[in-house]
């Protein structure tokens, strides 16, 4: 498993132990092709947006090793930040660069001005500034938190009418926010609009043709991914042995 989400690591590999594989985690594309030599894997999930080596090189890399070639891959992709967003209780999503039209109409339709208070959790300071600038311009009250965890202390003291929620950040990220935030019986009342990175566009799909087993955003219900994930690696593997 190529993947430099830790939230995302944790599920799979508790996941996929469960059905009797042996998982193997490598957090980035280098760690991955170096244990993808080292281990001869049955099956090699493999997230696509990671820093340094990012996965389209990993991908052409595996695809042009004679001895690394015929192992199937399964790509999940960045899409995920939305799908698993709405998974976890979102009410909608903004993707980034943030649209000022398209984020005003998403806050008209699920708050209103002076009633109360937005919160902007997001790890970015200049997206965090622009947000905040934004909504005090159309009137809105807003907070900011620079992760997770600062969100839910804010949380804990005004409960916000609207939480705008970058998923990736440090210390604790928006999936370990929502549910943390979730279990407080108010946090049902409160829209959360989740801020998400770009999707797999058709010509980055086009790029995977003929080089993957399958296509999957991360969060596409995560449930059936999961499962969906499990039956791949299964028509790979005839006894569960070990995944890279």
């Amino acid at each position: 498993m190529i993947d430099d989400d830790p939230v995302i690591q944790d599920l799979m590999k508790s996941f996929l132990s469960r059905e009797g594989y042996g998982v193997r985690i490598a957090s980035s594309g280098t760690e991955g092709l170096r244990s993808a030599r080292e281990r001869r894997p049955d099956v090699i999930t493999l997230d696509i947006a990671m820093p340094g080596v990012d996965g389209w090189n990993v991908l052409a890399t595996l695809k042009s090793d004679p001895d690394l070639r015929d192992i199937p891959v399964i790509v999940l992709t960045v899409s995920d930040s939305k799908h698993l967003g709405f998974a976890l209780g979102a009410a909608d999503y903004l993707m980034k660069p943030i649209d000022r039209d398209r984020l005003a109409s998403v806050l008209k339709r699920l708050s209103s001005p002076r009633q109360g208070v937005v919160l902007v959790v997001e790890d970015d300071a200049n997206a965090r500034d622009l947000l905040h600038a934004i909504l005090t311009k159309d009137g809105y009250s807003v907070e900011v938190a620079e992760n997770g965890r600062v969100a839910l202390e804010r949380v804990g003291v005004t409960l916000p009418q609207l939480i705008l929620l970058d998923l990736m950040m440090p210390e604790m990220d928006g999936f370990g926010f929502l549910e943390e935030f979730q279990k407080m019986p108010a946090a049902s009342d409160v829209p959360v609009v989740v801020l998400t990175a770009k999707e797999l566009t058709t010509e980055d799909r086009k790029r995977l043709n003929g080089h993957v087993e399958r296509i999957m955003a991360k969060g596409e219900g995560m449930n059936s991914v999961l499962a969906t994930v499990v039956d791949l690696v299964g028509q790979h593997i005839a006894t569960p042995s070990a995944i890279a």
